[in-house]
């Protein structure tokens, strides 16, 4: 009979995975649809990302584009970039950490599809 009663956990196992699996997916598409935005040089350049941390937009005010400092305006794209990924990544992290708490999961578990 303990055999059948190993089943019965199993079962509820598997489920609790699936679930695991739905919800995954479910914050997945969200962040699909959610943006953040991340300017440099006081506005100059701004990057549009998803919460799936895929630059979505790039925007150069023309008055940083000059022949003469081209070399700025790459750090500016490049500082606009790197803090709208960041963004991104810490909004994944905030609605994973929903899923996790949803789940009863520990706060430092690390679900799969999270940045780290």
């Amino acid at each position: 009979m303990k055999m059948l009663g190993n089943i019965g956990n199993l079962a509820q196992l598997l489920k609790q995975a699936k679930d695991v699996q739905q919800k995954l997916g479910e914050v997945q598409r969200k962040l699909s649809a959610m943006t953040v935005e991340a300017s440099a040089g006081g506005g100059m350049v701004a990057v549009v990302a998803n919460g799936q941390q895929e630059i979505l937009s790039v925007k150069i005010d023309p008055a940083a584009v000059n022949a003469a400092e081209v070399e700025l305006l790459e750090e500016l794209v490049l500082a606009a970039v790197n803090a709208a990924r960041k963004k991104a990544e810490a909004l994944a992290r905030e609605e994973m950490s929903g899923v996790a708490q949803q789940l009863g999961l520990p706060e430092s578990f690390k679900l799969p599809g999270a940045s780290p």
